[in-house]
């Protein structure tokens, strides 16, 4: 584990690295956005902990990899307020809109932390795991060889159907249909 702090933000990060990597290979990795409700408390109402989880897995398997664990909660709108956005989207909102009725874009993430990150792992050339494009496009803009990109279509259940569909037509995140596996209901 390797701590990193953002000096614009105060925010804390981590890496989370396992195995050995050689230089210029191409590393199995993920970009992960802290969500308390899912990888901690077990929420059924996103995929993000599936996601951990099945990345950690995935790495073990390869026998190396590494997460870069970043503290955005709730798209980069926080904590309390991706509270007050579950309010808006148990009235009906996707996620999609409750942010935006709480004044905020529906996505605020920022990714440049990864570079000073991957710098100290070790890390130029990816194989990453995600559906999020904009993930891709981020490790790309920041001279970071994305060699694969590694589906995590995990996690779908009847309490984030409507989120996963929101995440697919509003956001753009490469997910179809017939590729989930089932979490438990």
């Amino acid at each position: 584990m390797h701590g990193f702090e953002d000096l614009n933000t105060g925010k804390e990060h981590v890496a989370l690295t396992y195995g050995e990597f050689e230089p210029n290979q191409a590393v199995l990795g993920r970009i992960h956005s802290e969500c308390l409700t899912g990888d901690a408390l077990f929420s059924l109402r996103c995929d993000c902990g599936f996601q951990l989880q099945t990345a950690m897995q995935n790495i073990a398997e390869a026998g190396q990899g590494f997460i870069l664990y970043l503290r955005q909660e709730g798209r980069g709108i926080g904590l309390l307020n991706k509270i007050k956005a579950y309010e808006l989207q148990d009235k009906g909102a996707n996620t999609v809109e409750a942010n935006e009725k709480l004044g905020f874009p529906a996505d605020m993430r920022q990714y440049d932390m990864i570079i000073p990150m991957l710098e100290k792992i070790g890390v130029d050339k990816v194989k990453l795991m995600t559906n999020n494009p904009r993930k891709v496009k981020a490790m790309q803009g920041f001279g970071i060889e994305v060699v694969e990109r590694v589906p995590l279509q995990v996690g779908k259940n009847r309490y984030n159907e409507s989120y996963l569909k929101t995440k697919s037509t509003k956001l753009g995140h490469m997910m179809s249909e017939h590729h989930f596996t089932d979490g438990k209901d």
